[in-house]
């Protein structure tokens, strides 16, 4: 059984939204149009970048934790890796705003940015010896940089209030990948490129990984949707 252990993370963390997706308060399912593109995009994006690691050896993966279904290098666990993960964190950035309708992390979000920016690029320019810890800061850097000029602060309070969220069950799904439950990891991670630093079993480097898979879904996620709602309030106008 222990090779079903990456799907059956995948599962999980998949299970709960996509079950709550037709529940009729938040109508997850209605904002499909906008979220499926949006996952295809970063998917490539990431999916590119998770190619390019695993060949230089940045990690790797445990057959002994996997089906055995490789396309291009990669294991199918991973490929669903990038679907079901954004679809869990869009989905608690679409519950959050039905229970908490005003925009409380707002006032944080330009300092957030204003920090983080230089912060990452400091710290990515300073480990370019470490391809993950580099390469990782430097790309949430360009990430927080791109929303932020595409869309000020306008959804920024409300991704942050959603990723310090999702850091709970991040740090469950990649603790187990990582070790925290079995003798071995499912992702072994190469310690030479990567600062060390460890919350739990999950190097500190994910957090950031995950903010930047986030946020790229989230920017793709509100600008068709925003699309869609100016389209609509046109055609309204006009009738």
């Amino acid at each position: 059984m222990e090779k079903y252990l990456y799907l059956v993370v995948n599962l999980f963390a998949l299970s709960y939204p996509l079950a709550q997706s037709f529940e009729q308060r938040i109508k997850f399912s209605s904002h499909w149009y906008a979220l499926f593109p949006a996952i295809l995009i970063s998917g490539t994006f990431f999916l590119i970048w998770d190619f390019w690691f695993t060949r230089m050896g940045v990690w790797e993966f445990n057959p002994t934790y996997l089906l055995g279904i490789y396309f291009f290098d990669l294991p199918l666990e991973e490929w669903l890796f990038f679907i079901t993960v954004p679809f869990a964190c869009v989905f608690i950035y679409e519950v959050l705003i039905y229970f908490f309708p005003k925009d409380y992390f707002l006032p944080f979000a330009k300092p957030f940015i204003y920090v983080m920016i230089p912060f990452l690029i400091g710290l990515g320019l300073l480990h370019l010896d470490k391809w993950y810890t580099s390469v990782n800061f430097l790309v949430g850097a360009a990430a927080l940089l791109i929303h932020f000029v595409i869309f000020k602060d306008k959804y920024f309070g409300r991704f942050l209030f959603a990723y310090l969220v999702h850091l709970i069950p991040l740090m469950l799904c990649n603790g187990i990948l990582t070790g925290g439950l079995t003798v071995e990891p499912v992702v072994i991670y190469n310690n030479s490129e990567n600062l060390g630093i460890r919350i739990w079993t999950v190097p500190i480097e994910d957090t950031i990984y995950s903010m930047t898979l986030f946020l790229m879904n989230i920017s793709i996620f509100e600008s068709i949707r925003s699309r869609k709602n100016n389209s609509i309030t046109k055609q309204l106008t006009r009738q």
